[in-house]
């Protein structure tokens, strides 16, 4: 008997299933927007990395005062912070001796008493020596004073109250009487001018007892986008540090999104190193710009260079941080893949951990089950000591180049001794068997 094949369907002209073409029609197009939100999520994460490291500079530098003093306190003992100071100090203090006058008087005084004219005339001659007399004295003084610890103590004060005036004008927040005018950052000197006034005295200087009491002020940083940048400064310091967080996340899930998702995460990392890249060479065209184009006020270039780059030595840690990170990550997805350098030294690995349990073995050296159970679950082993990696770095305080290294140095390691249990537990398994098989 004979069976009649049933007629095409309406919905389908070819005779195949129309719904099976449907559901692949939309698997397809599905994939196409996946694959299409796991670029732009890829994307998205490389642009965050480095202003997620612009954030996380301005959220714990330049908006929190103690952490801002506590990096530039080394600056106190820095020469050309020195320098500048001494010589900002000495012309506050302003010592004026009328040397000429002085020595007029001098010279009448002797010529009274018989002193031949041209004996005179030799004495009048040495008022410009006393007024360089006494302004080596007043620098003297000063250097003396910026080189002790009495420095340091004023140098920090005189951060703190800057840097909270800074605060206030970029946040708005907080009141006070100091204020930061025209974009221009400064230091108030006066009370190391104060300190310089007494010790002149005390040396004998006493002029120096009618320095009047003076606000000078010492100028480190001006910039006439420092009034501009409010709205950005208060966006990064709501977003502060959970912006990394959320770049983290993204970046996740766009290489969980990912067809591919070892490339995806080589891909990923490879760019946010590049970013990284990218902003380090930015901030080194941006120092050479501001340095090249002081402003008047700004007295010592020397200065104004220690400054500005102790106030970025934290943000350059980062960079160097993240894009050694990115770097490490990316080695590591591409020596887990299926190519055919990873596989090459995956399998050199593995002999030379079966070598040594091998060599264990005939020396009586077992792992009996515990080697057996690390074999069994080394995957999820390694994937856990992966995770407890990840955690502790994202724990760290501020980690470093030298952080990284640690970290990938005892991940090494803890992976060299999980190949090696495992190894051992195979060849225990195996020595097992083989007496089992003989015995029987």
């Amino acid at each position: 008997m004979t069976t009649q094949p049933e007629p095409p369907s309406s919905d389908s002209p070819n005779g195949a299933p129309a719904p099976v073409r449907g559901h692949k029609g939309r698997s397809r197009a599905g994939r196409i927007v996946t694959s299409t939100l796991s670029a732009v999520l890829i994307t998205l994460t490389c642009i965050l990395v480095p202003v997620s490291l612009l954030t996380v500079w301005v959220h714990d530098i330049v908006l929190d005062t103690d952490r801002y003093v506590s990096t530039v306190e080394p600056l106190a003992t820095d020469p050309a912070i020195e320098a500048a100071a001494v010589n900002r100090i000495t012309k506050a203090a302003a010592v004026r001796v009328d040397g000429s006058a002085v020595a007029a008087d001098v010279a009448k005084w002797l010529e009274s008493q018989g002193l031949p004219p041209s004996a005179g005339n030799a004495i009048k001659a040495l008022g410009p020596q006393l007024d360089s007399a006494v302004e080596a004295a007043v620098t003297k003084v000063a250097t003396r004073f910026v080189e002790s610890d009495k420095f340091e103590t004023v140098w920090t004060n005189a951060n703190r109250a800057a840097h909270t005036a800074v605060v206030r004008a970029l946040t708005g927040e907080g009141r006070g009487a100091v204020e930061v005018s025209g974009g221009t950052v400064t230091l108030n000197i006066g009370t190391a001018v104060d300190t310089v006034k007494k010790d002149l005295v005390n040396a004998g200087i006493a002029p120096a007892a009618k320095i009047p009491a003076v606000n000078k002020q010492m100028v480190l940083f001006q910039s006439d986008k420092l009034e501009k940048i409010k709205s950005a400064v208060h966006l990064l310091d709501v977003i502060g540090n959970w912006l990394p967080v959320l770049t983290v996340v993204l970046g996740a899930i766009g290489v969980l999104l990912a067809r591919r998702r070892r490339r995806a995460l080589v891909t990923t990392t490879l760019c946010a190193a590049a970013a990284c890249l990218i902003l380090a060479i930015g901030l080194v065209v941006i120092r050479r710009y501001y340095l090249d184009h002081l402003p008047a006020q700004v007295q010592s270039p020397a200065a104004a260079a220690a400054v500005f780059d102790t106030l970025l030595r934290f943000l350059r840690v980062s960079i160097r941080t993240t894009l050694v990170l990115g770097v490490v990550v990316a080695i590591g997805a591409y020596l887990s893949g299926a190519g055919r350098l990873p596989r090459s030294l995956r399998g050199t690995a593995e002999r030379t951990a079966d070598s040594a349990a091998r060599w264990g073995g005939t020396h009586g050296v077992h792992t009996g089950k515990a080697g057996i159970w690390v074999d069994a679950h080394r995957r999820w082993l390694t994937i856990g000591v992966l995770l407890v990696i990840a955690l502790i770095f994202a724990l760290w305080n501020h980690p470093t180049v030298l952080t990284v290294l640690l970290l990938v140095i005892i991940l090494l390691a803890v992976l060299a001794v999980l190949a090696l249990l495992a190894a051992t537990g195979r060849n225990g398994e195996m020595t097992e068997q083989a007496g089992k098989q003989s015995g029987g």
